[in-house]
This record gives C-alpha cells, structure tokens and sequence, in this order.
C-alpha cells in the first residue's frame, strides 16, 4: 500500500506528539466535535476515503437475537469472508498497513498468515459512558508530568488526544463493565508446541466506572484485582490481590499475595514494572498484562499520529466454545485459522526508556483502537533496540453490557520461538459482569479469609 494509507491529519498529529503533559484543556469547540464529526469517545465518524474503513454507526450496543446470559457470544460477523490473506510472499503488498511486529511474524514463521476480514466497527459503550466522557473532556488534566490524571470519572479522558500519554490514560481508564468475573487459562509454550495450562479465577471491580461514583469517591482507585491460581495443583491456591491507583507516583499501586504453603498473606511490591507476570515462565512481564497497565514513569511517550493498520478485531472465532485450547494452541504462534484481521485506524504511541530508568523494554510502539481506546497490537524492542516480542489484544464486543474487550492476549518472543496465550476460556463459563462484591472483598483480610478456607 502506498504511503498515502496515513490518514491526512498526520501532519497535524506530528506536531501533536511533541505537546507537554500539560497541554491545554479541550475547548466547548473541541468538545462540541464529539457526537457529531468525531463519535462520542473521540474516534472518526466517518469511514476512510477509499471506503475500506466504513463509518461508525453506534457499534454492536445489545446482544443478539437468541443470546442468553453465560453463552459464548455468538458472531454476528460469522457470515463474512476474508478478503485476502497476507503471508511472507506478498507481505511487501502492504507494508504500509503492518506492524513491525507482524512483518516480522510474517518473514520469521512461514506457517503464519493474516486473513483479512470486512471492516466492522462493533465498538460500543453505553450512553451514560458517552455522556461522562463530553462532561470530563473540559475538566480532565495530567499531573505529576503525566504519571497521573485528576478532573475525571467514568467518560475517557482525552477523547481528543494532544500527547502521546492522553492515549495510555485513555486505555487504562477505558470502560469494560463495573465488575467482571473470568475463568480463563494460559499457555506458557515451548518451542516444540509443548504446555501446560495455568487456569485462573480473575475478579475485575472496576471502581472508575462506576454509575454514579464521584471522583471524591475514588478515593484514587482505578480498580481492585483479585487473580486466584486454580491448577494445576503445585501452583493451585495462590491468590494475588491488586489495588490499581489513578497517581501512582503520589500513591503506588498496592499488591498481595496468598501463600498456600505458607497460609499468610504478603505484601507483593513487585507486582509492577517488568517483573515476571504469574506463572508466564518469564514471557510477559506485570506491566504486559491488559496491554499495558500500571505506572507510566519510566518511558516518555511519544503521539506519532493515526494510521490505518490490519489489527485484530472482532475475534469471535476465537471465542468460541466450538473450539478446543488445542486447536488454538500451536507451534511458534496461535492458529492463524481462528484468527481475524481488519482495518481500522488507530493511534500509535512510541513509549521510549527515560534516561536513568530501568526495564527489559527499551522501547514499545503500541497501536491503540480509535473507537475503544483498547490496545490492540505491541511492538516491544530490547536493550540492544532489536524487534523482541509483539503483543496482540484479539477483542470482541460484549455486546450484553456493552464493552470491547480482549476475548485472548497473545505475547510472542521472536527470539526463543515461544509465546503464551492469556484469557483461553473457550472450555470455560462465560465473563459475568453482574457479580456481587462489596470493597470489603477486596482487602487484605478478605484475601487472607479466602485463602484458608
């Protein structure tokens, strides 16, 4: 594809990228935009001019005809047909809209492909979500240099980004329900195709998008995270414990942790930056997790501009509870047959190693949805800026709340052949987002309670 393929506001985008972390509030113009020519969190209303991307019509905003609560969700896109498919052979056909990373997929494992799919922009939110984002766009502003956020609740706050930071506080403060419980397993795989399946009771009580919370409220809590290990047997019974702050720097994320071997309950302080995530063999590290999450402090963060770019998207296919984790489960990278690409614009941000910081990741080029603010692909460098790993969010709409969301995480190391899969639950119970909790549930106490009975 031609250079052409970078939509025409790059330009203005460029400039954007270099605006400090205190750039000005949106103005009632800017915000006025929202609803009209920009959709209610900030995206393009309209398609591209060669038609390839279509205009956003509310996305998939409830379930579908003979959907019940706890199935699968059912594809409302299953009758579509690739359009191509891009392998090693005709990669260069359209380089202008991959990835680093997915190139380097491409030339370095040869049974792998893209299959590229009908653009449908399924992203929806609910209008209470809408309407908190118009409210807190003329209110919303960074501080401490960007590591937090204050002026917000609920609504995305930057729904027109000037810096390469409003796009991360837009993920990480993106809607995905009130609360969520998951089943789910990951695959930490050898080389060879070898694994062994991790499974996971997770609790998302997601505290920002709350109805009716205020800010005060917050009490500067984004989230609370509650991960307990349920096999196999050497790892089943620990249980980790996350409370996820909107200022990390004035007031670090808090974590625990509950030894079954030992029956106590430990402060977790490493839960955070590139340490190991849980049970991952050493292929994710914490901050991977949704992404990207936690503390923004050791990279600067660099808005590049928006750009069309095959991403995956609407990934029912690999949702579904026809499939079995071995058939999704292969050598070197994922089954490409369940996987599903489209076209869609999104913003790329440059995260870059501050001088004098640490981590494994020197640098990370991270392609983030326009209509959801959800990270959708990972490019991730070494200290020797050398291609490493490249991350893939595969979502789907849940349309029953309405939230878009990643069904599978996939994190594939280039240089070992591995990879591991995160958020497996085609043989599991579906997310339900109408549990009961209270904020007692997610305290350390309750986590030592949980754990001994």
């Amino acid at each position: 594809m031609r250079k052409e393929s970078i939509v025409a506001m790059g330009a203005m985008l460029l400039l954007l990228g270099t605006a400090s972390p205190g750039a000005a509030k949106l103005t009632p113009e800017e915000i006025s935009r929202l609803g009209q020519d920009l959709t209610p969190l900030g995206g393009e209303m309209a398609g591209n001019a060669n038609g390839t991307i279509p205009p956003w019509k509310g996305g998939i905003n409830k379930p579908l005809a003979g959907y019940k609560k706890g199935d699968h969700h059912p594809d409302p896109f299953a009758a579509d047909k690739p359009l191509f498919t891009i392998t090693a052979g005709n990669l260069g056909q359209y380089s202008d809209q991959l990835t680093a990373g997915h190139k380097a997929m491409l030339k370095t494992y040869p049974t792998f492909s893209m299959k590229i799919y009908p653009t449908q922009r399924s992203a929806a939110s609910p209008q209470r979500i809408y309407d908190a984002t118009r409210k807190v766009a003329a209110t919303a502003e960074l501080v401490n240099n960007g590591d937090g956020v204050k002026g917000t609740v609920n609504g995305i706050p930057f729904p027109i980004p000037k810096s390469g930071i409003e796009v991360i506080w837009n993920h990480l403060l993106r809607f995905r329900g009130e609360i969520a419980e998951r089943r789910i397993a990951q695959a930490a795989m050898t080389r060879g195709g070898d694994y062994t399946l991790v499974k996971f009771n997770d609790e998302f009580n997601l505290i920002y998008s709350k109805a009716g919370i205020s800010e005060k409220e917050l009490e500067n809590k984004i989230l609370l995270f509650k991960q307990e290990v349920t096999s196999p047997a050497r790892l089943a019974g620990e249980i980790l414990l996350v409370h996820e702050t909107l200022n990390q720097i004035t007031e670090p994320r808090a974590a625990w942790v509950y030894n079954p071997g030992q029956r106590r309950v430990r402060r977790a302080p490493n839960v955070s930056y590139d340490n190991p995530g849980t049970a991952s063999d050493g292929i994710r590290t914490n901050d991977q997790f949704d992404m990207f999450n936690g503390a923004t402090d050791r990279y600067n963060w660099k808005l590049v501009g928006k750009k069309e770019i095959f991403v995956p998207y609407n990934s029912y296919k690999l949702h579904s509870d026809s499939l079995k984790h071995k058939d999704i489960l292969t050598p070197l990278h994922v089954n490409p047959e369940h996987l599903r690409y489209e076209l869609h614009r999104v913003w790329v941000v440059e995260a870059t190693l501050k001088e004098g910081s640490r981590h494994l990741y020197k640098k990370r080029t991270l392609y983030v949805d326009e209509d959801s603010w959800q990270i959708l692909v990972v490019d991730i460098y070494d200290n020797r800026d050398q291609l490493w790993r490249v991350s893939e969010g595969h979502p789907i709409s849940y349309y029953e709340v309405p939230t878009f969301w990643t069904t599978l995480e996939v994190h594939t190391d280039l240089q070992s052949g591995r990879y591991l899969a995160i958020g497996l639950d085609n043989e599991s119970s579906m997310y339900d987002f109408d549990i009961k909790r209270t904020m007692n549930d997610y305290s350390p106490g309750a986590l030592r309670r949980e754990g001994t009975r």
